[in-house]
């Protein structure tokens, strides 16, 4: 069994889903702790005519000292919803399957969610379902696993019965491979390919968030995703 683990971005980027299609279950680790500073936890990119768009969920932190991530609340205070609707239609509002997507864009933001977690997994579920991935999903906090760094994969990998542990390649710096291979596992590095495809607003960006992906690309994103 192949398994990869991410933390739970904010409609997270192409190679988040690459590395999901490759393996058989995908573990989102919802219960590390949350970082202090500026994280894909909680923000992205977009593109719109003066390009780079980037969208910030605001949240409860001050005088909150460390969280998990899955204990991170959405700070409701203000109008960052209608602004941030309001961005994305200016954006691609000429955008070819805009249109389609608008409906669960618009019912996920004015849902109101409590945490940020559940916004976020609700984002996650919708891209998985579009880009046709079958890759089982679960949760950390589901496995009562409660170590860190790489005693906290290894268990993970024991947990699940996992043969490959599957990271992007940029994961070597921090990540030993000691620990999985005393346990069985060999651990697979990959390097996500080039995700190139037409946007709106001149030049290509890339790693943007898979919703520009969408957006622009329809029911072509999972090709495109994949090839």
């Amino acid at each position: 069994m192949i398994i990869s683990t991410n933390q739970p971005y904010f409609s997270p980027f192409p190679g988040f889903f690459y590395k999901a299609h490759l393996s058989d279950v995908f573990v989102i680790l919802d219960t590390v702790q949350f970082p202090r500073g500026t994280t894909w936890i909680s923000r992205n990119r977009f593109k719109n005519d003066q390009g780079t768009l980037w969208l910030t969920v605001p949240v409860w932190k001050k005088g909150l000292g460390l969280q998990r991530t899955h204990e991170v609340r959405i700070c409701h205070e203000g109008h960052w919803v209608a602004k941030h609707l309001a961005s994305l239609k200016t954006a691609y509002a000429k955008a070819p399957y805009f249109g389609e997507h608008l409906p669960f864009i618009e019912s996920t933001y004015l849902a109101r969610f409590e945490k940020l977690i559940e916004l976020n997994l609700a984002v996650i579920r919708y891209l998985f379902q579009q880009l046709k991935i079958k890759t089982e999903i679960k949760l950390l906090s589901e496995l009562g696993i409660q170590s860190s760094g790489n005693h906290m994969l290894v268990e993970i990998c024991q947990r699940l019965e996992a043969s490959v542990y599957l990271a992007q390649r940029a994961a070597l710096k921090y990540l030993d491979r000691g620990p999985f291979q005393r346990e069985g596992v060999e651990v697979q590095l990959i390097k996500p390919p080039a995700c190139v495809y037409p946007q709106l607003w001149g030049a290509f960006v890339s790693n943007l968030s898979t919703l520009d992906l969408l957006f622009n690309c329809g029911p072509k994103a999972h090709d495109i995703l994949t090839s």
